[in-house]
């Protein structure tokens, strides 16, 4: 064991140490067992035996739920061939389809579920059944296509739900559950998002190597030796490829000079033109949905099939040609690949953003028209009815009236208004997906085959020219399917079906846009790498899951409920089933603890003291980051220091030869008596080989440097009457041996022991 611990150490040939690893780990495989003593023998081999079948569960575990992830070998496949920018797209795509799982899970489980299982069937109340007018074309392909018919009294969107407290057996409560799941949709998407961005902020980073060397790192330990697969071995090879092409890129956006004015005067100019391209979308969209609430109130058989989806139609053409206009406009500011696309990202959410709230500015402004509307159909309701009982009380002198016996297809109703704007948010999902799909198919695809196959009769190069193979576009797919799911969230209060609708769509995008990639598009032509945390994307889609909120919220806490459908009808805000349930369901002592939560005298101190405790939390942050970034520099300097060190060690030994050079010819100490040469000294050698003493310091090269020579030494004996001596080993030997005449005495030589 202690050889196969210590066997990476040993300076010894590949095949001898794999020979001896394998004769080693044989011989513990065998005889492990017997290290134990006496009686513990058999227990110490058990032991022994379950912990390597422990690890090797362990192991097998952790490759199960490697290989459990979803899709992880396409976008380990596609991130080898397009670098890890476009992979960061399909890893975000993924995390939003298990976003929407969980959603769906929520609304089908605990709104969806008990309407179907134990709510009133369809036709036994109006708001569950096709108006007698609307029957003959409610199966209709175009009526359906536009949501129409049976699609809108369904289960899909609000209206179909009753407004019973309390539903079937288990006294369900069908309008409580709906209220708290609409809300609870947002603060689990705000909880998972912003534990998502903490976790996420832990790796950091901002896709730039901080390291040294990265070249050499990238040259010498990129390759995996356990890969055993050709095709993984390929994409392995292109994946270091595309690193090599990322790391360049950065290299050369570090060493870029530039006109500082002429640069400055070229972002100017674009960010007007940006400016000018999205106040033009916003009118467009407004003007677009005003028109569309004309055309609602003249007869919809006169109207083509386009007057009816404008709306939809304009919303989707805007998205689709904004982001190439706005691509084109940025290649003026030269910015490096990755900042380009976050101004990228950042231009197409102000487009998606401005044109979904000019569409609900111009939406809440049919609702408010939907309203009025509703008023007036239920006081004539209101009237007809005090007609009919007067009538009946008069014609039959009886105060026992029974209510009018009327089909629910033949009921007046008003318009419900919540179910129309789920109508409006499902079309312009729908309409989302078909142009993202007609946009792939047409824009990659065909211009693939068109440039794979046309390329050999043409005038020109096809692949080098016009049209070209197409990239991925990252930043138009990212802020798509921000926004997307953007409406998913205002929608699926107002249409429960939506969120199950999203789950297939995004189902359906990871598969058909892998194939796209992988087929039809190419590398981009500047790789660059992604951020190491997806935090740019999380933080464009923290701020549309507040935007989507105001809605919501505004919609729960201001407008009134529709009379005649959903489960708020008869109420006058939304809110109020919950002071209801509290009411009649709960102790008094909640509803007290509930009105004093909600008291404002309590309410701003609370909000002041997050605020506060979000204020120190910030300023601690920075603290630790300055902290952090002054430990990098000490530790630099440390390296720094170290690397000079190494470097000035051959430096420093010439400067001690130097220093031998100069040292003086004779020695000052008193000659002793003749001994024998040491045994290290040898005939014209320059240098005595001289025994280390303990405790003393290393010599330099062979110099034998001597603590106690004094170079003006007191002359205490009198005069010089003889020769000195032969030199011993503790002199200077750098001269010949001293002859007679030479060097000066002190005395008389001392008498021999």
């Amino acid at each position: 064991k202690k050889l196969i611990a210590t066997l990476r150490n040993k300076p010894w040939r590949m095949k001898r140490r794999l020979k001896l690893l394998k004769e080693c780990q044989a011989f513990v495989e065998k005889f492990e067992g017997a290290l134990g003593k006496g009686k513990g023998r058999k227990l110490y081999a058990y032991k022994v035996i379950m912990a390597k079948k422990m690890i090797k569960f362990n192991r097998d575990f952790d490759n199960f739920k490697t290989a459990c992830i979803p899709w992880e070998r396409k976008i380990k496949e596609v991130e080898s061939h397009f670098g890890s920018s476009v992979a960061s797209y399909f890893i975000f795509l993924r995390w939003m389809y298990g976003l929407n799982l969980v959603l769906f899970g929520l609304m089908f489980g605990l709104v969806v579920l008990p309407e179907v299982m134990m709510g009133l069937p369809y036709g036994s109340i109006p708001r569950k059944t096709v108006p007698r007018a609307q029957q003959a074309k409610a199966m209709d392909y175009s009526v359906l296509l536009d949501f129409g018919g049976y699609c809108k009294y369904s289960v899909l969107f609000y209206g179909y739900y009753n407004d019973e407290r309390t539903i079937g057996l288990l006294q369900f409560r069908l309008p409580l559950s709906y209220l708290l799941v609409g809300v609870g949709i947002f603060g689990y998407s705000l909880m998972v998002v912003i534990r998502t961005m903490a976790r996420n902020s832990d790796e950091g980073g901002d896709g730039g190597d901080d390291g040294q060397f990265t070249f050499t790192f990238k040259m010498f330990t990129s390759w995996d030796y356990l890969i055993g697969n050709p095709e993984t071995a390929d994409n392995k090879y292109a994946s270091i490829t595309t690193s090599f092409k990322e790391s360049i890129v950065d290299e050369q956006e570090n060493q870029k000079d530039e006109n500082i004015h002429l640069r400055r005067f070229l972002r100017v100019l674009a960010n007007l033109f940006i400016l000018c391209s999205l106040g033009g979308s916003g009118f467009l969209i407004y003007f677009v949905v005003k028109r569309s609430q004309d055309f609602a109130k003249l007869d919809q058989n006169t109207l083509s099939w386009y007057e009816k989806n404008e709306v939809e139609v304009v919303m989707s053409l805007l998205g689709l040609v904004c982001p190439p206009l706005f691509e084109t406009i940025a290649e003026l500011e030269e910015y490096h690949p990755r900042i380009a696309l976050k101004w990228q990202l950042g231009r197409i959410f102000a487009l998606f953003l401005g044109n979904l709230y000019t569409f609900l500015f111009a939406l809440f402004d049919d609702v408010n028209e939907k309203l009025e509307q509703e008023k007036y159909i239920k006081n004539a309701t209101i009237w007809g009815l005090k007609e009919y009982y007067a009538n009946y009380s008069t014609f039959h002198n009886t105060t026992d009236i029974p209510p009018p016996d009327i089909p629910p297809a033949d009921v007046i109703r008003g318009p419900c208004w919540e179910t129309d704007v789920g109508i409006e948010f499902v079309k312009l999902t729908v309409s989302d997906i078909q142009v993202t799909y007609l946009t792939i198919l047409i824009g990659d695809f065909v211009r693939a085959v068109i440039v794979r196959f046309l390329n050999y009769c043409w005038c020109w190069d096809l692949e080098a020219g016009f049209p070209s193979y197409g990239e991925f576009d990252i930043s138009g797919n990212v802020l798509g399917l921000i926004f997307n799911q953007g409406m998913i969230w205002m929608g699926a209060f107002y249409a429960p079906g939506l969120v199950g609708l999203n789950v297939l769509r995004l189902l359906s995008s990871m598969y058909y846009q892998c194939w796209a990639v992988m087929s039809c598009n190419v590398p981009h032509e500047r790789v660059f790498k992604a951020s190491k945390s997806n935090n740019f994307y999380m933080g464009l889609l923290l701020l549309v899951l507040f935007l989507s909120l105001l809605p919501v919220v505004y919609t729960i806490m201001t407008l009134p409920p529709s009379s005649d459908c959903g489960p708020f009808s008869g109420r006058a805000q939304m809110y109020d089933v919950v002071m209801e349930t509290i009411e009649k369901d709960l102790p008094a002592f909640i509803g007290n603890i509930f009105t004093y939560a909600t008291n404002p005298g309590l309410i701003i101190p609370a909000v002041l003291l997050m605020v506060l405790a979000i204020y120190y939390l910030n300023a601690t942050s920075k603290n630790y980051q300055n902290a952090n970034l002054e430990l990098k520099r000490k530790m630099q300097m440390a390296r720094d220091e170290e690397k000079n060190r190494r470097n000035n060690k051959e430096s420093t030994n010439q400067v001690m030869h130097d220093l031998v050079g100069l040292l003086p010819n004779r020695s000052l100490i008193p000659p002793p008596a003749e001994e024998a040469p040491p045994p290290g000294h040898e005939k014209g050698s320059k240098f005595p080989k001289v025994a280390k003493r303990p405790g003393a310091a290393d010599n330099v090269k062979g110099v034998n440097l001597q603590k106690d020579v004094s170079l003006a030494a007191p002359n205490s004996r009198g005069a010089v009457t003889r020769p000195p001596g032969p030199r011993g080993p503790p002199g200077n030997a750098r001269g010949p041996p001293p002859g007679p005449g030479r060097g000066r005495g002190r005395g008389a030589p001392r008498p021999k022991c």
